[in-house]
């Protein structure tokens, strides 16, 4: 092969750096320095605040010896300092470990002694969590409590707040040598087992950063509202997409409707990400209430496609709906429904069937694909042969921490095997079906259990539902729906639901059983169906 493209064309600190997101930050802080970078309640802080607040810590934790490879977790709401973590930690060579906020004591001590955390910053509110964590390691973090602790705390605990004040704000960090150096470990939410570890790289996260600002149109005029936790996907790479962009932060504590309202109307917020029950809790309240935005909001949706009634009452509040699909595993969003223009004439119900689709790949992935479960093989694009989704590209993860069996497992045949059930629509554009553990096998046939959710979805009286399934004697196992209704719905019964779908579905996919009640979530809003499995088997 010549190598008259390669003599004398060698990589130069002129020409050449490695990826990392922390160049947004020293970027946005260059060209906006007195923008506002960051809302966060009454507080806020401008480009060049942010910017040497995150250089003074790294240069505290530099000082404290954290450095390269060592892991500094943080267990925190959706608040500037969490925010900040996102710079700070890797400009001090280090990876953050964002923790889930709704984390259990037992689930935190196995992530900081699975993660070798050396240092553990976490809001004032969690100190009694963390005290009975930390007291069963062998090797406990150090320990950085952020806010007032009103309960009382050890006088050897360090604060934020004290960490900030001996740093120097001057802090020269120095770019990651090596782009494929880790930046960051987040935990799956596991419904078995203990969690997994997944780690990024600085390559990943900047591309990520870059493709999800793309998939948003956003801009330096963006206002991004914190509905999405901080700690999911790092914010799905948002918390440096933002900034990327030269764009607002508006931090939030926590998800309530009327805060929402305030904030979107307060700070004239643009975009917004959330997972289906985060979407479905705002259009109910401000339904209820007669409440619409004064200007159209983008909002980005997880999990779950909309169904056409969600669709319609979201477009009447004033959110625009951008569906996207991904795992703990691809950073956040790996698939975008993109939208075509001739959709605009397509009635509510066949916009919801588009837009139930997950679409393409994001501009970081290469390739999305469906192959048959027993050989692999693929499936043709006829929206109808099911098999599992496999993706590849630039934005998946390093693989899963200190298990080297789950990352072969994960990675089989150069492709990443997500676990969901999908099919190949003719013009490219996927559609998931189900996730392979909730996939309902009655009498030999294949349920999927998102297909009944999407017609009980659009009962009115609906406000939650998932279906599972439910042993059966005769035919193994039956769908089971267990539903949410509205304040107003407390009139309609079981019987009145099994009509409904015998009224819609084939005879075998109508549930042989209704519950109501509230439905178990993880923190990120997802239905904990493994839960209610469990529930109706005991």
């Amino acid at each position: 092969m010549s190598d008259t493209y390669r003599r004398g064309l060698d990589k130069q600190p002129a020409n050449y750096s490695s990826l990392t997101p922390i160049h947004y930050l020293q970027r946005s802080a260059t060209i906006y320095p007195e923008k506002k970078a960051v809302i966060d309640g009454a507080e806020s802080l401008t480009y060049r605040v942010l910017y040497e607040r995150s250089r003074t810590m790294a240069s505290s934790l530099a000082a404290m010896g954290i450095g390269a490879g060592d892991t500094v977790s943080v267990l925190c709401f959706n608040t500037r300092e969490l925010l900040e973590c996102h710079y700070s930690v890797p400009m001090a060579g280090a990876v953050l470990n964002a923790l889930n906020t709704r984390i259990d004591a037992s689930t935190l001590a196995f992530i900081l002694g699975h993660g070798e955390s050396r240092l553990l910053m976490y809001d004032a509110e969690f100190s009694a969590l963390v005290q009975q964590a930390v007291a069963t390691l062998e090797a406990p973090p150090i320990l950085v409590v952020i806010g007032a602790d009103e309960g009382g705390q050890a006088p050897s605990v360090l604060t934020y707040d004290t960490m900030l004040a001996s740093g120097d704000p001057g802090f020269h960090w120095k770019r990651v040598a090596d782009e494929w150096d880790a930046i960051a470990l987040n935990y799956t939410s596991g419904t078995t087992g203990d969690p997994k570890g997944v780690v990024y790289h600085h390559r990943g996260a900047f591309l990520a950063a870059l493709s999800n600002a793309m998939a948003f149109n956003m801009s330096a005029d963006t206002v991004y509202l914190w509905t999405l936790p901080m700690f999911h996907c790092n914010g799905w790479c948002y918390t440096w997409a933002v900034t990327a962009v030269g764009g607002t932060h508006v931090c939030l504590r926590r998800v309530q409707p009327e805060a929402v309202l305030q904030c979107i109307r307060n700070h004239k917020v643009t975009h917004m990400c959330g997972a289906p029950v985060v979407l479905n809790m705002l259009l109910n309240d401000f339904h209820q209430h007669g409440h619409t935005l004064d200007a159209p909001v983008q909002f980005a949706l997880g999990g779950a496609a909309p169904p056409s009634p969600v669709i319609a009452r979201a477009q009447e509040v004033g959110f625009r709906i951008t569906h996207l699909y991904g795992l703990t595993e691809s950073y956040g969003p790996s698939a975008l429904c993109v939208w075509q223009d001739e959709w605009v004439r397509l009635d509510p119900g066949g916009l919801a069937r588009k837009m139930a689709r997950q679409g393409v790949g994001v501009l970081t992935i290469d390739e999305v694909n469906v192959a048959a479960m027993d050989d692999g093989a693929v499936v043709p694009p006829d929206g109808e042969t099911l098999g599992e989704l496999l993706i590849r590209g630039n934005t998946l993860m390093k693989g899963y921490l200190k298990n080297p069996a789950g990352t072969a497992e994960a990675f089989r045949d150069g492709w990443f095997h997500t676990g969901d059930l999908a099919v190949m629509h003719p013009d490219g554009y996927v559609e998931i079906k189900d996730r392979a553990k909730d996939i309902i096998i009655s009498g030999g046939e294949n349920i999927s259990s998102q297909e009944i959710e999407d017609l009980l979805y659009r009962h009115p009286m609906v406000l939650e539902a998932a279906v599972v399934a439910l042993p059966d004697d005769t035919w193994g196992e039956v769908p089971c729906a267990c539903i949410t209704l509205k304040e107003n719905g407390t009139t309609i019964g079981e019987q009145d639901f099994i009509a409904y779908c015998k009224n819609n579905l084939a005879s075998y996919k109508v549930p042989k059983r209704v519950v109501f009640g509230k439905l178990p979530k993880t923190s990120t809003g997802k239905i904990q169906k493994n839960l209610l499995r469990n529930a109706l088997r005991a």
